[in-house]
């Protein structure tokens, strides 16, 4: 691989990683501002949430078996993807029957008070002329006989406990990195560092563009001393070729007055 060309891919890769760092860090920002202004809700765009996973509930357990499951188990500070209920009745009855034991959700349920869940559909849904039974677990949990279920009745109006959405997807490492963001230094960081970064990308292109025309000004200057030189040598070729020419008419006159 010449030179050039690797310095070609570790620019692009240095770009990469430099703006998917923004987008994180916009998004930690986002997350951040709106859980506070909301009470602890969540970021929601075009149907979709993004939430940290916050409690050891959904953590894996040799009690659970989660294998066959799109969803595995929820470590603690998981970021998660969540395709929220429709809107219109209509849509959300035909989103609640696709539903299938095992799928992950999150509702919000009331104990002492209301909290938002992401538990685990634990049986199957049953469904009522009006309405959805749904029965949910953690996977973390020591035995059958000790597991905490929550039940959440569609059909009841005004309920509080209620269903958010259903996980579609979820990623361990970009929970960490945005919990970690999200602390106080980790907010600082997140604001300061992409600026900093931002600093360092513009002065490392002032200084390619200036390096760049410090390097055509050399070659422009090279080109004009090597085209002095060929003009010196063509006059230099054709003061030789006169003198030559000179020498020879010279020698053929003192031939003719000696004779």
């Amino acid at each position: 691989m010449s030179k050039m060309k690797a310095k070609k891919i570790f620019n692009v890769a240095a770009n990469v990683l430099l703006y998917a760092f923004l987008v994180l860090c916009i998004i930690t920002v986002v997350m951040t501002i709106v859980s506070k202004k909301n009470s602890g809700d969540a970021v929601e765009i075009f149907g979709y949430q993004m939430r940290i996973v916050t409690s050891e509930s959904m953590a894996a357990s040799e009690h659970t078996d989660v294998s066959e499951y799109r969803i595995k188990s929820l470590p603690l500070r998981t970021m998660v993807l969540i395709k929220t209920v429709p809107d219109d009745p209509a849509r959300a009855d035909e989103w609640y029957r696709r539903l299938e034991k095992g799928d992950v959700l999150t509702f919000r349920y009331v104990y002492a008070t209301q909290v938002t869940i992401t538990h685990r559909i634990s049986e199957p849904i049953v469904e009522k002329e009006d309405g959805f039974v749904i029965k949910l677990a953690g996977d973390n949990r020591s035995n059958d006989n000790g597991m905490l279920y929550q039940t959440i009745d569609t059909s009841i109006p005004n309920n509080t406990n209620y269903v958010i959405g259903k996980v579609v997807a979820k990623s361990y490492l970009l929970g960490v990195l945005i919990s970690l963001l999200m602390q106080p230094i980790g907010m600082v960081l997140a604001i300061i560092l992409p600026c900093f970064m931002i600093i360092l990308l513009e002065f490392a292109k002032i200084f390619k563009v200036l390096h760049a025309e410090k390097e055509e000004k050399a070659h422009e200057e090279k080109l004009q001393k090597d085209r002095e030189l060929d003009e010196l040598r063509r006059r230099l070729a054709e003061l030789e070729n006169r003198t030559a020419v000179n020498s020879v008419d010279q020698n053929a006159e003192d031939r003719e007055g000696k004779s």
